[in-house]
């Protein structure tokens, strides 16, 4: 995974979407580019499977993600996945999300302050 530094998360990819300010000024503040990024198979699914999207926002999430590296779940994901479940009140997907930062050495970049904090705390141990 040469040059991927962040896995962005749900809700940052939405702010994206979103043109949120707070995703965008981190960007520009961190200097941060596409070509740093991922996403987990999770995140994608979370983003295209929800009730009534419509077409156009299937065409602007493709096109967001296009730009960005896919993480498939590998074994490895899942077994840290399954950990993270085992000492946390993590639901399935951000524990999947989480398990793709540790075993890929990534930063996440979520508004997720619980999974944020969750995340720092497993990389101290």
């Amino acid at each position: 995974m040469s040059g991927i530094k962040y896995l962005l998360d749900t809700n940052f990819i939405l702010d994206l979407l979103k043109t949120g300010q707070d995703s965008y000024d981190l960007i520009r503040e961190r200097q941060i580019e596409s070509c740093q990024c991922a996403y987990s198979s999770v995140t994608r699914m979370e983003l295209l499977g929800y009730p009534g999207i419509t077409q156009e926002e299937v065409l602007l999430i493709n096109q967001k993600l296009s730009g960005l590296m896919h993480l498939p779940i590998s074994a490895d994901v899942e077994d840290a996945a399954i950990r993270l479940r085992r000492t946390s009140k993590l639901r399935l997907p951000d524990a999947i999300i989480a398990a793709h930062a540790l075993v890929n050495s990534l930063e996440l970049l979520t508004f997720d302050k619980q999974l944020y904090n969750l995340l720092a705390l497993q990389l101290r141990q």
